[in-house]
């Protein structure tokens, strides 16, 4: 068996824009579903969102034959975590709330075997070595691993260009709603200081050859940021797409719910 060649890294290596679609319901059936619209990636979220690695490893095996790629998530930088997310087959990992140079280097560490990091060895167990049926997955899986890292707050902001520069981090995104709230913005996200924040950190990042990413539902400013060098943006979310969807549908048909309450003869 061979190892799969992550087309989501080569893509953003090569500078490529990736659309992707924030997942949160959580159902691998919904995910199957959405992994058939087209889109580059998916973003699984375990962070805000009700998984946990059962419930990712269902939507990874109901993605897989689709092209289209997993961002997986995860609920912190925990080397425990990231092991567990590696081992059922995730391919690019987007840990959340990175403040500082040396906690993204303990990130790309968790991604790394020993000598270069501290994951352990359990390939034997692993859907990501097909079992140890991938022969040389334990000797080529580093290169394979997308590794980004989620900017979030006005302390990894002042620290961007140490974060950015690190070795083994292949891109970083910003989460405009922790990001505004941590700049005394709260629920803000459209706020002129955070939309420069994150231009200003685009080009921080483009500066040090690595890829920025943003959440966006705004197709205006997701286009903004794309111009502006962003080359993974997600474009919408999963359970916003479906709640707007229903209260549309529904508003709709207000005015025949009143029609047919006035249609009714009086007695």
């Amino acid at each position: 068996m061979q190892l799969r060649q992550n087309a989501f890294k080569d893509a953003l290596r090569a500078s490529r824009p990736q659309i992707g679609l924030w997942v949160g319901l959580a159902d691998a059936y919904v995910t199957e579903l959405l992994a058939t619209s087209g889109f580059d990636w998916l973003g699984l979220d375990a962070e805000h969102a009700p998984n946990d690695p059962r419930s990712i490893l269902a939507q990874l095996q109901a993605m897989a034959p689709y092209p289209v790629h997993a961002v997986v998530r995860t609920a912190s930088g925990d080397a425990t975590l990231i092991k567990q997310y590696l081992d059922i087959g995730a391919q690019t990992l987007l840990i959340p709330m990175v403040e500082s140079a040396e906690q993204a280097q303990r990130v790309v560490a968790a991604t790394r075997y020993p000598p270069a990091g501290i994951r352990g060895v359990g390939s034997a167990l692993a859907r990501a070595s097909r079992w140890n049926q991938i022969t040389d997955y334990l000797q080529r899986c580093a290169q394979e691993t997308c590794v980004l890292v989620q900017v979030e707050s006005a302390a990894g902001l002042s620290n961007l260009q140490a974060i950015a520069s690190t070795e083994g981090v292949d891109g970083v995104f910003f989460g405009p709603a922790d990001l505004a709230a941590s700049m005394g913005l709260l629920g803000r996200t459209a706020d002129q200081r955070v939309q420069d924040a994150i231009a200003q950190g685009i080009k921080t990042i483009r500066g040090a050859a690595k890829a920025a990413g943003v959440l966006s539902t705004d197709p205006t400013v997701a286009r903004k940021y794309l111009a502006l060098g962003a080359r993974f943006v997600a474009v919408g979310v999963d359970t916003t797409l479906l709640v707007r969807a229903a209260n549309d549908l529904r508003a709709a048909f207000m005015d025949a719910a009143v029609v047919s309450q006035s249609s009714v003869p009086d007695e």
